[in-house]
């Protein structure tokens, strides 16, 4: 299989952004790295405080309205588009929705060849990593850690608790070459 979009999926502050950056470093051909975070800061202000938008309330808490469910799918048919065009994609979302989630991203992708890596990180340590970064809603990481994987299935999980992007990106190097039949060592 050779893979065209790695979606990457975990809670808020688990490392997907060091982790996508270290794909790109590692991994053959130009991967474009596109978060949901993209989407979030393309979206006009009051898209962005809850309503038929996005929302983040004071103990991390994240609701999402059809609005935003709505430009949402927009996005990810884009992303989908661009991957069907020949673009190695890699995707860095937080499924907030869980199994749904996964499932809108597997409906827009069809036949399009895809890893799906769930990216684990302790609650704790996501979420002093949060505090550390100072652009996130306090308790959002802790909020996301677990429930973001559940119902969701993977072809292969990373825990950047005590790993290192860079050795998260080999790893799934690695798989990606195992699953093209390459040699890796």
């Amino acid at each position: 299989m050779n893979t065209q979009v790695i979606v990457l999926n975990g809670g808020s502050s688990s490392g997907k952004s060091g982790l996508a950056r270290g794909l790109q470093t590692v991994l053959p051909d130009a991967w474009l790295s596109l978060s949901i975070d993209t989407l979030v800061d393309a979206m006009p202000a009051r898209l962005t405080t809850g309503g038929d938008g996005i929302g983040f309330a004071d103990d991390g808490g994240v609701d999402v309205g059809q609005e935003f469910m709505a430009l949402q799918d927009a996005w990810i048919a884009g992303l989908v588009a661009m991957a069907r065009a020949g673009a190695h994609i890699v995707v860095d979302d937080v499924f907030l929705g869980r199994a749904a989630s996964q499932r809108r991203w597997l409906d827009a992708l069809g036949d399009v060849p895809t890893l799906w890596v769930g990216v684990r990180c302790d609650a704790a340590v996501a979420e002093a990593r949060e505090a550390a970064r100072g652009d996130r809603v306090a308790g959002m990481a802790a909020k996301q850690a677990d429930v973001v994987h559940e119902g969701v299935t993977y072809d292969l999980e990373v825990d950047t608790t005590h790993t290192s992007s860079m050795d998260c990106a080999r790893t799934i190097a690695a798989h990606l070459r195992s699953s093209r039949g390459e040699r890796t060592d």
